[in-house]
């Protein structure tokens, strides 16, 4: 029975099946060391197209994502201690974290990142939700017409992550200096999930840094308008909302602290 295999048992029947779909990869031979095949089995989904996929692979993907999270360890919000009312920072796995939906720092396509084990949050989030969250992000873009616009939100479900939903967001990209506009617009991405979120009567949201990665946004100015973008909106709307600050790198850990 599929429901009794190993956590190594169902991650080489994932890679197995992901080999067949594409006849390229079918000589691509299995690690045995059990990271080497993580980081197969990660870069295969990470390629993979948004088409539709057999229950029994489904099944056995959502066994084995639950049991990688159960591994790394789910962060409740009740576990975090505000530095505000209503305000956490948290330095960690935005992946762990238990809270009604968690952000997303999409690109314009809104399909993921494609490259297989980027460095980039889009990447982490789809990689632990599976390949579910890929296919839902495609039927959203097939109703709309052209790439989503920067400092818009869309909503997905949460999959195999911790949290319940995913809210995605397309930051401003900067190449050169930064423009009143791009401000506008991050601030626009924070605003856009906020309200996102009420529409759907969430009560606790996690941030990433949008835009401060593969997006080159000055982090501590991304910082200091996500804090201020944030405060205001919770000060005019009453939701009794929860907003989590998630940052990974210590150096954003510090600029969020000191603004808060």
């Amino acid at each position: 029975m599929r429901g009794k295999m190993s956590q190594a048992g169902r991650r080489r029947f994932l890679i197995e099946y992901l080999k067949k779909e594409d006849e390229k990869l079918r000589g691509i031979e299995i690690p045995q060391e059990d990271d080497r095949q993580r980081k197969l089995l990660r870069s295969l989904m990470n390629i993979r197209p948004a088409y539709s996929v057999s229950k029994e692979f489904i099944s056995v993907q959502d066994a084995y994502l639950q049991e990688e999270l159960e591994r790394k360890g789910v962060v409740h919000l009740s576990e975090l201690s505000p530095v505000k009312p209503g305000i956490y920072l948290w330095q960690g796995d935005i992946t762990r974290l238990s809270v009604d939906a968690i952000v997303n720092a999409a690109n314009r396509e809104m399909l993921g990142c494609f490259i297989p084990c980027h460095a980039c949050i889009d990447n982490a989030i789809h990689s632990a939700a599976g390949v579910l969250l890929r296919l839902e992000c495609l039927r959203i873009m097939e109703k709309q017409d052209g790439p989503e616009p920067t400092g818009r939100a869309k909503i997905t479900k949460g999959y195999n992550l911790a949290c319940r939903h995913v809210l995605h967001t397309v930051g401003p990209v900067i190449c050169g200096d930064v423009t009143e506009k791009d401000c506008e617009l991050l601030a626009d991405c924070y605003t856009s999930c906020l309200a996102l979120a009420a529409d759907y009567h969430l009560k606790s949201v996690a941030f990433c840094c949008i835009s401060t990665g593969e997006f080159h946004f000055p982090a501590e100015r991304a910082a200091k308008i996500a804090v201020h973008t944030v405060f205001s909106w919770l000060e005019n709307h009453n939701s009794g909302m929860e907003v989590v600050f998630n940052v990974f790198k210590d150096s954003d850990y510090e600029i969020y602290k000191r603004f808060l």
